[in-house]
């Protein structure tokens, strides 16, 4: 085996080899730009989920939240995070993980790249680390929902079910209109306490 392949196999060196293996454009552009400040119309936007009068209404908001979200510091990054998103979507699990990683060290302050590996680890249900790249995320953007709830579901998954239910019941409060909503109605696993809960 190569030794540069022997070393990202055993740790995340790769996530370094990764920016010049497979974005030279980063590699050359050195320092990662300053994120872009959304915090404003994110905030503006959150309010009208809050106020949407049904599902369909706030699907098209929270689409609109997606967009800031994803909006990557540069061409460069954005570039990362497409390919990322693309792997994953493709069921490419170790793929995505490689470009996210790639992402995280060359912009270690934009959140998505956090959430993304997040919601990679989750599908792998690695909960654990999961969890730590939400936590990371969630330090970066605080009312980043879609992290929120991610933070929710993969605590359910670890079968913290108290923390998974507060931390749902925040996600909530910013976006009533979650599809994770169903977790918290009567009879389901992360129902108010006093009802039955649902071990995994």
């Amino acid at each position: 085996m190569p030794l540069l392949a022997k070393l990202c196999s055993m740790s995340r060196f790769c996530a370094l080899t990764a920016i010049l293996a497979l974005s030279p454009q980063v590699a050359r552009s050195g320092k990662c730009p300053a994120v872009p400040d959304h915090s404003e119309p994110l905030n503006a936007l959150i309010s009208q989920i809050q106020a949407a009068q049904n599902e369909g209404a706030a699907n098209v908001i929270a689409n609109q939240m997606w967009e800031f979200w994803a909006d990557a510091p540069s061409e460069q990054a954005q570039a990362i995070l497409d390919r990322g998103m693309t792997k994953r979507a493709s069921y490419d699990y170790m793929g995505a993980l490689q470009e996210f990683d790639a992402l995280i060290a060359y912009c270690p302050d934009y959140a998505e790249g956090y959430n993304q590996r997040a919601f990679v680890n989750y599908l792998r249900r690695d909960f654990s680390a999961a969890l730590i790249d939400l936590d990371k995320a969630l330090e970066l953007s605080p009312r980043h929902v879609a992290a929120m709830s991610g933070r929710a579901l993969s605590l359910f998954g670890l079968s913290r079910m108290n923390e998974a239910r507060q931390a749902l019941k925040e996600a909530l409060s910013l976006n009533p209109w979650l599809p994770e909503r169903g977790l918290m109605a009567p009879g389901g696993p992360l129902a108010p306490t006093g009802t039955k809960e649902i071990e995994l």
